[in-house]
């Protein structure tokens, strides 16, 4: 199928990439190479001067043809925002990047604005439903807006990222960055998350997403560290689209 293989799941048949059959097993084998000192290892492929360097130039210069491809899709979506919501057309949050560096990440509001303002001062109980929905998306989360749910469902929701990209603090292919109380679904395959520069897009997105349960995506995570080239890079961009059209997984 293209590189892709087809899996059933709970939610129905979706598309695997290939190179991720058999993952588990590579994931146990690269436990017992690189963990638990995993950082101390110089040889994996996310600390070649391909990926540092390479990849960096190739993020900036394409994150500057998308900022202006969306500039004017970014000025309208800001208005409906503003115009049916109250709160900031954009919502920023704290998520964990590369070698455990936090940064803010940028995306535009899709929940109702005192949601995003109570979440600054949660409590401990607050911080399990959080999580929640971060791990169990439904399709009827009660916090999304109208606006935010066309967003979400087309991603479009993540568009300000390229800002992140820009900054150097995500790159366009990459693990989904976390918030610090997910760091614990990782389990002993965090540091090959962390080894890397989180993405706008990744395995996980090209693999059904939300549709994905967190340990799979974990897995897709350390798959992606462990094998990366840039044509693995290049292959992911090229299934996003397709991904995103087809509403794989989106929540």
């Amino acid at each position: 199928m293209n590189g892709f293989d087809v899996e059933a799941s709970d939610e129905g048949v979706i598309a695997v990439p290939s190179y991720v059959n058999g993952v588990s097993r590579a994931v146990e084998t690269y436990r017992e190479i690189y963990s638990p000192r995993f950082n101390e290892h110089q040889g994996t492929p996310v600390e070649s001067w391909r990926y540092n360097y390479v990849k960096r130039i190739l993020d900036a210069s394409m994150a500057l043809v998308l900022m202006m491809a969306f500039a004017i899709p970014g000025l309208l979506i800001a208005l409906a925002i503003a115009l049916t919501s109250e709160g900031s057309v954009f919502y920023r949050e704290v998520r964990i990047g590369r070698n455990r560096r936090p940064f803010r990440i940028w995306k535009f509001r899709s929940m109702h604005g005192h949601n995003s303002r109570a979440r600054s001062r949660v409590r401990e109980q607050e911080i399990g439903v959080e999580l929640s929905y971060r791990t169990k998306k439904t399709q009827h989360d009660p916090r999304v807006t109208v606006v935010g749910r066309f967003l979400r469902r087309w991603s479009l929701d993540e568009i300000p990222q390229i800002i992140n990209v820009l900054r150097g603090e995500m790159s366009l292919i990459g693990p989904r960055p976390i918030v610090e109380a997910e760091t614990h679904f990782y389990s002993d395959l965090l540091p090959f998350y962390l080894a890397a520069t989180p993405g706008l897009s990744g395995l996980w997105q090209v693999s059904g997403r939300s549709d994905v349960d967190y340990p799979r995506r974990a897995e897709l995570d350390a798959c992606y560290v462990m094998d990366w080239t840039l044509r693995k890079d290049i292959e992911i961009l090229m299934r996003t689209i397709p991904a995103v059209l087809a509403k794989t997984g989106a929540r």
